[in-house]
């Protein structure tokens, strides 16, 4: 596992990065059951850890809170509101991590610089994401207001992680477990019956090791030791890298606007993630 925290926070975001590729691939298959199979995936990365998986009832509830219901609340935006625009909204979780750090982790201040490179990173997030083409629709606002809702959960999961009983980063794979058999019973519930072929199981084995597994395991060692502000700003990279990654694959294309995103993305990172003994540092060289 990763030490340093960014190092850590990168790692996940970069497995994020590859769920639009892969995805791409169980597209057919009913969402639930792809989470809810690529979770179960995901809970064996921490099999050998079994032992970790004992937490706190409190604990258990906001890993639930966290990887259930983000999810849960996400697809039911995407059936009852425009796939770009729930999405763009989806994406406000990075934001959401820098603005209520000081609300959720004692001791933690906003800067100017951090809000500033936060609001960049949504910008350049929107751009890519809706390709400079939206339109909100009052009739699709309950779709709308459950994507809103599925950012705060995620974000909010991510803060408290600092704020629990200290847990082993282990517990994650009891998280994804539980998670993963909810899902399967939304399946169950709302989704017709499926039979995925053999290339689509490969490509749920690839979600749950990665993007649906592997990548919590960083998140979770990430949240606990490094700083959100940080975090939330650096977060922003995944939708910039998604859309490389599906350009690479042949499953999109560039197109100028997409490098202006990137070039926003990018400083909202730079901007609010490097560190600020680095900023009076370089400050000092140039006077």
């Amino acid at each position: 596992m990763l030490r340093n925290p960014i190092h850590a926070a990168a790692g996940a975001i970069l497995l994020w990065a590859s769920l639009a590729t892969l995805g791409a691939l169980t597209k057919t298959l009913p969402p639930f059951f792809v989470v809810g199979v690529s979770l179960c995936i995901g809970s064996l990365l921490a099999l050998p850890r079994l032992k970790e998986w004992k937490v706190p009832a409190g604990t258990l509830a906001v890993g639930l809170y966290g990887l259930f219901g983000y999810h849960f609340l996400l697809f039911f935006a995407f059936r009852h509101a425009p796939a770009m625009e729930a999405n763009l909204l989806n994406y406000l979780w990075p934001l959401l991590i820098v603005l209520l750090a000081p609300l959720l982790v004692p001791g933690t201040m906003l800067t100017r610089r951090h809000i500033v490179g936060g609001l960049l990173g949504f910008v350049g997030a929107g751009l890519i994401v809706s390709g400079g083409r939206l339109a909100f629709d009052s009739a699709s606002a309950f779709g709308y207001g459950l994507a809103i809702a599925a950012a705060l959960v995620w974000s909010t999961y991510s803060l408290l992680t600092k704020r629990l009983p200290p847990f082993p980063t282990g517990a994650v794979g009891g998280f994804c477990l539980l998670s993963g058999l909810l899902s399967l019973a939304c399946h169950a519930l709302f989704e017709p019956a499926v039979a995925p072929s053999a290339g689509q199981w490969a490509s749920l084995v690839g979600l749950g090791v990665g993007p649906m597994g592997g990548a919590f395991f960083l998140w979770d060692r990430a949240m606990k030791d490094g700083d959100p502000r940080q975090i939330g700003a650096l977060s922003y990279t995944t939708p910039m890298l998604s859309t490389l990654l599906l350009v690479a694959s042949g499953e999109g294309r560039l197109t100028p606007l997409t490098g202006v995103a990137i070039c926003l993305i990018l400083g909202g990172a730079l901007l609010g993630t490097v560190d600020r003994r680095l900023l009076k540092t370089l400050r000092r060289h140039r006077a």
